[in-house]
Protein backbone atom coordinates (compact mmCIF):
# COMPACT_ATOMS: atom_id res chain seq x y z
CA UNK A 1 0.00 0.00 0.00
CA UNK A 2 1.16 3.40 -0.81
CA UNK A 3 0.51 6.21 1.77
CA UNK A 4 0.56 9.75 0.77
CA UNK A 5 1.55 11.52 3.95
CA UNK A 6 1.13 15.42 3.87
CA UNK A 7 3.07 17.30 6.52
CA UNK A 8 3.70 20.44 6.60
CA UNK A 9 6.55 20.45 9.54
CA UNK A 10 8.48 17.64 8.74
CA UNK A 11 11.95 16.97 10.76
CA UNK A 12 14.11 13.83 11.94
CA UNK A 13 16.24 13.18 14.80
CA UNK A 14 18.77 14.84 13.52
CA UNK A 15 17.34 18.44 14.61
CA UNK A 16 15.36 19.62 16.93
CA UNK A 17 11.57 19.52 17.07
CA UNK A 18 8.79 16.44 16.82
CA UNK A 19 9.69 13.17 14.94
CA UNK A 20 6.58 11.51 15.06
CA UNK A 21 5.72 11.95 11.33
CA UNK A 22 9.58 10.11 10.79
CA UNK A 23 8.70 7.80 13.79
CA UNK A 24 5.41 6.35 12.50
CA UNK A 25 6.59 6.36 8.25
CA UNK A 26 9.85 4.34 9.05
CA UNK A 27 7.32 1.98 11.15
CA UNK A 28 5.11 2.00 8.28
CA UNK A 29 7.55 1.28 5.87
CA UNK A 30 9.01 -1.81 8.39
CA UNK A 31 5.79 -3.18 7.50
CA UNK A 32 5.74 -3.22 3.82
CA UNK A 33 3.93 -0.27 2.75
CA UNK A 34 5.44 2.38 0.94
CA UNK A 35 5.30 6.33 2.51
CA UNK A 36 5.84 9.33 0.13
CA UNK A 37 5.77 12.93 2.25
CA UNK A 38 5.06 15.86 0.43
CA UNK A 39 6.31 18.38 2.48
CA UNK A 40 8.15 21.72 2.49
CA UNK A 41 12.18 22.75 3.51
CA UNK A 42 11.35 23.68 6.87
CA UNK A 43 13.18 20.41 8.50
CA UNK A 44 16.09 20.14 6.25
CA UNK A 45 19.51 21.50 6.57
CA UNK A 46 19.83 22.47 2.68
CA UNK A 47 17.39 24.06 0.44
CA UNK A 48 15.78 22.80 -2.52
CA UNK A 49 16.89 23.54 -5.95
CA UNK A 50 14.32 25.26 -7.08
CA UNK A 51 10.59 24.51 -6.54
CA UNK A 52 10.64 21.25 -5.50
CA UNK A 53 13.40 18.64 -4.78
CA UNK A 54 12.66 15.13 -4.67
CA UNK A 55 14.64 13.13 -2.39
CA UNK A 56 14.75 9.27 -0.72
CA UNK A 57 15.87 9.02 2.52
CA UNK A 58 16.20 6.10 4.87
CA UNK A 59 13.57 4.16 2.47
CA UNK A 60 11.37 7.69 2.53
CA UNK A 61 10.33 9.36 -0.56
CA UNK A 62 10.14 12.74 -0.47
CA UNK A 63 8.63 15.85 -2.54
CA UNK A 64 9.80 19.19 -1.06
CA UNK A 65 8.48 22.73 -1.07
CA UNK A 66 11.30 25.31 -1.23
CA UNK A 67 9.45 27.82 0.76
CA UNK A 68 10.83 30.56 3.69
CA UNK A 69 11.59 29.12 6.98
CA UNK A 70 9.50 30.15 9.69
CA UNK A 71 9.15 29.41 13.90
CA UNK A 72 7.35 29.82 16.80
CA UNK A 73 8.44 33.56 16.73
CA UNK A 74 7.96 34.01 13.60
CA UNK A 75 4.67 36.73 12.79
CA UNK A 76 1.22 34.94 12.63
CA UNK A 77 0.56 36.89 9.04
CA UNK A 78 3.93 35.48 7.39
CA UNK A 79 2.74 32.12 9.14
CA UNK A 80 -0.78 31.93 6.77
CA UNK A 81 1.23 33.19 4.07
CA UNK A 82 3.38 30.25 4.30
CA UNK A 83 0.48 27.93 5.27
CA UNK A 84 -1.64 29.35 1.71
CA UNK A 85 1.44 28.44 -0.43
CA UNK A 86 2.43 25.04 1.03
CA UNK A 87 -1.39 24.34 0.32
CA UNK A 88 -1.46 25.93 -3.12
CA UNK A 89 1.27 23.94 -4.46
CA UNK A 90 0.87 20.39 -2.51
CA UNK A 91 -2.50 20.76 -3.95
CA UNK A 92 -1.22 20.60 -7.49
CA UNK A 93 1.84 18.41 -6.44
CA UNK A 94 -0.70 15.73 -4.62
CA UNK A 95 -2.91 14.89 -8.08
CA UNK A 96 0.57 13.81 -9.73
CA UNK A 97 1.79 11.44 -6.90
CA UNK A 98 -0.39 8.14 -7.37
CA UNK A 99 -1.28 6.13 -3.54
CA UNK A 100 -3.66 4.34 -2.03
CA UNK A 101 -4.61 6.60 1.05
CA UNK A 102 -3.52 9.80 1.72
CA UNK A 103 -2.50 11.02 5.66
CA UNK A 104 -2.72 14.87 6.45
CA UNK A 105 -1.51 15.83 9.51
CA UNK A 106 -1.97 19.18 11.07
CA UNK A 107 -1.44 21.71 12.15
CA UNK A 108 -2.45 23.66 10.34
CA UNK A 109 -5.85 22.96 9.57
CA UNK A 110 -5.42 23.46 6.09
CA UNK A 111 -3.37 20.55 5.53
CA UNK A 112 -6.37 19.21 4.88
CA UNK A 113 -7.39 20.69 1.19
CA UNK A 114 -4.84 18.95 -0.98
CA UNK A 115 -6.37 16.08 0.59
CA UNK A 116 -9.77 16.80 -0.14
CA UNK A 117 -8.68 18.15 -3.90
CA UNK A 118 -6.83 14.95 -4.00
CA UNK A 119 -10.05 13.21 -2.61
CA UNK A 120 -12.52 14.93 -5.00
CA UNK A 121 -10.52 14.55 -8.16
CA UNK A 122 -9.30 10.68 -7.56
CA UNK A 123 -11.57 9.75 -5.40
CA UNK A 124 -8.58 8.49 -3.22
CA UNK A 125 -9.67 8.17 0.59
CA UNK A 126 -7.69 10.14 3.42
CA UNK A 127 -7.57 10.04 7.14
CA UNK A 128 -6.72 13.19 8.59
CA UNK A 129 -4.97 13.98 11.69
CA UNK A 130 -5.77 16.40 14.28
CA UNK A 131 -2.77 17.48 16.21
CA UNK A 132 -4.21 20.67 17.73
CA UNK A 133 -8.20 21.33 18.06
CA UNK A 134 -8.31 23.58 15.18
CA UNK A 135 -9.68 26.09 15.12
CA UNK A 136 -10.70 26.44 18.54
CA UNK A 137 -7.49 26.85 20.14
CA UNK A 138 -6.02 29.82 17.96
CA UNK A 139 -8.74 31.62 18.37
CA UNK A 140 -8.92 30.64 22.07
CA UNK A 141 -5.52 32.66 22.31
CA UNK A 142 -6.51 35.51 20.39
CA UNK A 143 -4.49 34.15 17.29
CA UNK A 144 -7.52 35.11 14.90
CA UNK A 145 -9.84 37.59 15.68
CA UNK A 146 -11.77 38.34 12.56
CA UNK A 147 -15.15 36.87 12.41
CA UNK A 148 -15.12 36.28 8.96
CA UNK A 149 -11.80 34.33 9.15
CA UNK A 150 -13.22 32.11 12.01
CA UNK A 151 -16.46 31.38 9.88
CA UNK A 152 -14.16 30.39 7.08
CA UNK A 153 -11.63 27.96 9.40
CA UNK A 154 -15.35 26.78 10.95
CA UNK A 155 -16.63 25.87 7.72
CA UNK A 156 -13.13 24.50 6.39
CA UNK A 157 -13.01 21.93 9.92
CA UNK A 158 -16.41 20.76 9.17
CA UNK A 159 -15.71 20.64 5.11
CA UNK A 160 -12.19 17.96 6.08
CA UNK A 161 -13.97 16.03 8.74
CA UNK A 162 -17.21 15.49 6.75
CA UNK A 163 -14.90 14.24 3.95
CA UNK A 164 -12.01 12.23 5.97
CA UNK A 165 -12.52 8.43 5.90
CA UNK A 166 -11.34 8.50 9.31
CA UNK A 167 -9.78 11.34 11.98
CA UNK A 168 -7.19 10.33 14.50
CA UNK A 169 -6.64 13.03 16.94
CA UNK A 170 -4.27 13.04 19.42
CA UNK A 171 -5.74 12.73 22.81
CA UNK A 172 -8.74 11.61 24.32
CA UNK A 173 -9.34 15.07 24.97
CA UNK A 174 -9.28 16.04 21.35
CA UNK A 175 -11.59 13.22 20.49
CA UNK A 176 -14.46 14.79 23.05
CA UNK A 177 -14.03 17.66 21.48
CA UNK A 178 -14.79 16.94 17.37
CA UNK A 179 -17.64 14.23 18.69
CA UNK A 180 -19.65 16.99 20.59
CA UNK A 181 -18.95 19.73 17.95
CA UNK A 182 -19.82 16.80 15.15
CA UNK A 183 -22.14 14.15 16.58
CA UNK A 184 -23.32 13.31 12.97
CA UNK A 185 -19.76 12.25 11.88
CA UNK A 186 -20.19 8.51 9.96
CA UNK A 187 -16.28 8.26 10.07
CA UNK A 188 -14.43 6.33 12.80
CA UNK A 189 -12.67 8.92 15.17
CA UNK A 190 -9.96 7.02 16.90
CA UNK A 191 -7.52 8.74 19.11
CA UNK A 192 -3.85 8.26 19.16
CA UNK A 193 -1.69 9.97 21.17
CA UNK A 194 1.92 11.20 20.81
CA UNK A 195 4.43 8.54 21.57
CA UNK A 196 7.07 7.71 23.62
CA UNK A 197 9.66 6.84 21.89
CA UNK A 198 11.28 4.10 24.11
CA UNK A 199 14.00 2.53 22.22
CA UNK A 200 15.31 6.20 20.99
CA UNK A 201 15.76 6.91 24.83
CA UNK A 202 17.05 3.58 25.89
CA UNK A 203 19.58 3.63 23.03
CA UNK A 204 20.38 7.62 23.72
CA UNK A 205 22.14 8.05 26.87
CA UNK A 206 25.61 7.50 28.19
CA UNK A 207 26.31 7.34 31.78
CA UNK A 208 29.43 8.41 31.53
CA UNK A 209 28.38 11.71 29.97
CA UNK A 210 27.50 14.71 32.27
CA UNK A 211 25.68 17.17 29.71
CA UNK A 212 24.12 19.32 32.04
CA UNK A 213 26.99 18.64 35.02
CA UNK A 214 29.55 20.58 32.17
CA UNK A 215 26.48 23.16 30.92
CA UNK A 216 25.63 24.40 34.76
CA UNK A 217 28.98 23.99 36.42
CA UNK A 218 27.87 22.24 39.07
CA UNK A 219 25.59 19.41 39.78
CA UNK A 220 22.11 20.77 41.26
CA UNK A 221 19.91 18.90 44.39
CA UNK A 222 16.83 18.77 42.22
CA UNK A 223 16.40 19.61 38.62
CA UNK A 224 13.59 19.82 36.71
CA UNK A 225 13.89 19.98 32.78
CA UNK A 226 11.88 21.27 30.19
CA UNK A 227 12.50 20.83 26.53
CA UNK A 228 10.43 22.61 23.86
CA UNK A 229 9.12 25.65 22.87
CA UNK A 230 9.25 29.24 24.20
CA UNK A 231 6.09 30.16 22.78
CA UNK A 232 3.09 32.49 23.97
CA UNK A 233 0.95 29.25 24.90
CA UNK A 234 3.41 27.44 26.65
CA UNK A 235 3.13 30.51 29.05
CA UNK A 236 6.43 29.77 30.63
CA UNK A 237 6.93 32.98 33.06
CA UNK A 238 4.85 30.65 34.88
CA UNK A 239 7.97 28.18 35.76
CA UNK A 240 10.09 31.92 36.13
CA UNK A 241 7.92 33.23 38.68
CA UNK A 242 7.36 29.67 40.07
CA UNK A 243 11.56 29.18 40.69
CA UNK A 244 11.27 33.07 42.31
CA UNK A 245 8.57 31.60 45.02
CA UNK A 246 10.79 29.04 45.70
CA UNK A 247 14.15 30.59 45.89
CA UNK A 248 13.40 31.52 49.41
CA UNK A 249 12.53 28.35 50.22
CA UNK A 250 14.64 26.21 49.19
CA UNK A 251 17.19 27.58 46.61
CA UNK A 252 18.18 23.88 45.62
CA UNK A 253 15.82 23.05 43.02
CA UNK A 254 16.88 23.92 39.57
CA UNK A 255 14.87 24.63 36.43
CA UNK A 256 16.35 24.29 32.94
CA UNK A 257 14.67 25.56 30.03
CA UNK A 258 15.91 23.92 26.48
CA UNK A 259 14.48 25.56 23.08
CA UNK A 260 14.04 27.98 20.84
CA UNK A 261 10.73 30.61 20.27
CA UNK A 262 9.07 34.17 20.53
CA UNK A 263 9.22 34.78 24.52
CA UNK A 264 12.88 32.99 24.79
CA UNK A 265 14.39 37.09 25.34
CA UNK A 266 11.19 37.95 27.60
CA UNK A 267 11.90 34.78 29.50
CA UNK A 268 15.71 35.39 30.06
CA UNK A 269 15.20 39.31 30.94
CA UNK A 270 12.37 37.91 33.69
CA UNK A 271 14.85 35.03 35.48
CA UNK A 272 17.56 38.33 35.16
CA UNK A 273 14.99 40.89 36.93
CA UNK A 274 14.73 38.20 39.75
CA UNK A 275 18.18 37.26 39.94
CA UNK A 276 18.08 33.68 38.84
CA UNK A 277 19.18 33.45 35.88
CA UNK A 278 22.54 31.31 35.94
CA UNK A 279 21.51 30.44 39.74
CA UNK A 280 18.32 28.14 39.74
CA UNK A 281 16.93 29.17 36.28
CA UNK A 282 19.10 27.91 33.61
CA UNK A 283 17.97 28.80 29.57
CA UNK A 284 19.64 27.44 26.92
CA UNK A 285 19.29 26.70 22.92
CA UNK A 286 17.04 23.59 21.19
CA UNK A 287 19.16 20.69 20.98
CA UNK A 288 18.60 17.72 18.37
CA UNK A 289 15.69 15.17 19.10
CA UNK A 290 18.33 12.38 19.40
CA UNK A 291 20.61 13.96 22.25
CA UNK A 292 17.26 15.13 24.29
CA UNK A 293 17.17 11.27 26.05
CA UNK A 294 20.72 12.46 27.64
CA UNK A 295 19.57 15.27 28.89
CA UNK A 296 16.22 13.42 30.40
CA UNK A 297 18.12 11.01 32.15
CA UNK A 298 20.51 13.33 34.01
CA UNK A 299 17.36 15.20 35.42
CA UNK A 300 14.97 14.16 38.04
CA UNK A 301 11.73 15.24 36.85
CA UNK A 302 10.06 16.31 32.89
CA UNK A 303 7.58 18.98 32.27
CA UNK A 304 4.87 20.66 30.41
CA UNK A 305 3.49 23.84 30.91
CA UNK A 306 0.57 25.44 28.80
CA UNK A 307 -1.23 28.90 29.69
CA UNK A 308 -4.82 28.96 31.45
CA UNK A 309 -6.87 28.29 28.09
CA UNK A 310 -9.21 25.16 28.42
CA UNK A 311 -8.83 24.70 24.80
CA UNK A 312 -5.15 24.06 24.82
CA UNK A 313 -5.59 21.12 28.17
CA UNK A 314 -6.30 18.71 25.33
CA UNK A 315 -2.83 18.91 23.46
CA UNK A 316 -0.58 16.13 23.12
CA UNK A 317 3.06 17.75 23.74
CA UNK A 318 5.71 15.71 22.93
CA UNK A 319 7.55 16.94 25.94
CA UNK A 320 5.08 14.94 28.16
CA UNK A 321 6.06 11.95 26.41
CA UNK A 322 9.89 12.32 26.12
CA UNK A 323 9.28 12.60 30.40
CA UNK A 324 7.70 9.68 30.20
CA UNK A 325 10.26 7.71 28.12
CA UNK A 326 12.89 8.42 29.67
CA UNK A 327 11.29 7.06 32.96
CA UNK A 328 10.68 11.03 34.63
CA UNK A 329 8.07 12.14 36.72
CA UNK A 330 6.58 14.87 34.81
CA UNK A 331 5.59 18.50 36.18
CA UNK A 332 2.50 20.06 34.58
CA UNK A 333 0.23 23.37 35.37
CA UNK A 334 -2.99 22.41 33.34
CA UNK A 335 -6.05 20.34 33.62
CA UNK A 336 -7.59 18.07 31.10
CA UNK A 337 -6.56 14.37 30.32
CA UNK A 338 -2.66 14.44 31.14
CA UNK A 339 -4.00 15.38 34.60
CA UNK A 340 -5.52 12.54 34.87
CA UNK A 341 -3.24 10.03 33.51
CA UNK A 342 -0.56 11.63 35.58
CA UNK A 343 -3.10 11.14 38.86
CA UNK A 344 -4.30 7.60 37.91
CA UNK A 345 -0.43 6.37 37.20
CA UNK A 346 0.65 8.45 40.19
CA UNK A 347 3.67 10.16 37.86
CA UNK A 348 3.78 13.12 38.54
CA UNK A 349 3.36 16.52 40.28
CA UNK A 350 0.30 18.93 39.31
CA UNK A 351 0.68 22.43 40.09
CA UNK A 352 -2.03 25.40 39.63
CA UNK A 353 -2.90 26.39 36.24
CA UNK A 354 -3.03 30.27 37.97
CA UNK A 355 0.41 31.34 39.29
CA UNK A 356 -1.40 33.28 41.37
CA UNK A 357 -2.12 30.30 43.57
CA UNK A 358 1.14 29.24 43.90
CA UNK A 359 0.95 29.71 47.48
CA UNK A 360 3.07 28.77 50.70
CA UNK A 361 1.23 25.08 51.08
CA UNK A 362 1.84 24.18 47.09
CA UNK A 363 6.02 25.43 47.77
CA UNK A 364 5.96 23.70 50.58
CA UNK A 365 4.25 20.53 48.81
CA UNK A 366 6.74 20.47 45.87
CA UNK A 367 9.59 21.05 48.06
CA UNK A 368 8.90 17.77 50.40
CA UNK A 369 8.12 16.17 46.89
CA UNK A 370 11.46 16.94 45.69
CA UNK A 371 12.92 15.32 48.94
CA UNK A 372 10.57 11.94 48.95
CA UNK A 373 13.36 9.61 47.26
CA UNK A 374 10.97 6.72 47.86
CA UNK A 375 8.22 8.54 46.25
CA UNK A 376 10.36 9.52 43.15
CA UNK A 377 11.70 6.39 42.78
CA UNK A 378 8.39 4.68 42.37
CA UNK A 379 7.20 7.78 40.06
CA UNK A 380 10.20 6.85 37.83
CA UNK A 381 8.69 2.95 37.33
CA UNK A 382 5.08 4.14 36.87
CA UNK A 383 6.14 6.85 34.40
CA UNK A 384 8.38 4.13 32.21
CA UNK A 385 5.15 1.68 32.26
CA UNK A 386 3.31 4.55 31.57
CA UNK A 387 5.48 5.18 28.52
CA UNK A 388 4.74 1.33 26.86
CA UNK A 389 1.12 2.14 26.84
CA UNK A 390 2.05 5.31 24.71
CA UNK A 391 4.64 3.36 22.97
CA UNK A 392 5.51 3.43 18.73
CA UNK A 393 4.94 0.03 18.45
CA UNK A 394 1.16 0.37 19.88
CA UNK A 395 0.65 3.80 17.76
CA UNK A 396 1.46 1.41 14.49
CA UNK A 397 -0.69 -1.10 15.71
CA UNK A 398 -3.48 1.81 16.24
CA UNK A 399 -2.89 2.38 12.78
CA UNK A 400 -2.65 -0.63 11.44
CA UNK A 401 -5.79 -1.88 12.91
CA UNK A 402 -7.21 1.38 11.20
CA UNK A 403 -6.08 0.86 7.84
CA UNK A 404 -8.21 -2.46 7.71
CA UNK A 405 -10.94 -1.25 9.37
CA UNK A 406 -11.20 1.21 6.51
CA UNK A 407 -10.99 -1.15 4.23
CA UNK A 408 -7.40 -0.55 3.13
CA UNK A 409 -4.73 -3.42 2.26
CA UNK A 410 -2.38 -4.21 4.99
Amino acid sequence: MTIIYLYQYFTTPKVSGGTRAYDLAKKFVQNGHEVIFITTSHGFSHKPEGRWQYLELEQLKFHILNIEKTSNSTSYFKRIINFLIFIWFASFKILKIKGDVVLASSTPLTIGIPALVKKWKDKTPFIFEARDVWPEAVIAIGAIKNKIAQSVLYKLEATIYKNATAIVPLSVDMKTSISRRYPNLKCPIISIENIAALERFKEGYDPNVSLLHQHLGFKPRFTVLYAGTFGRVNGLSYVVEFAAKLKNMDSSIVFVLIGLGAEKEILISKAKEYGLLGKSVFIFGPVPKEQLPQYYYEVDMGSSFVIAIKELWANSANKFFDSLAAGRPVLINHEGWQKDVLLQSNSGFILPHDSTKIDEKVLNDFINYSTNHSLLKEQKRNSLELAAKYSLVTAVKKYLDLFSSIGLTT
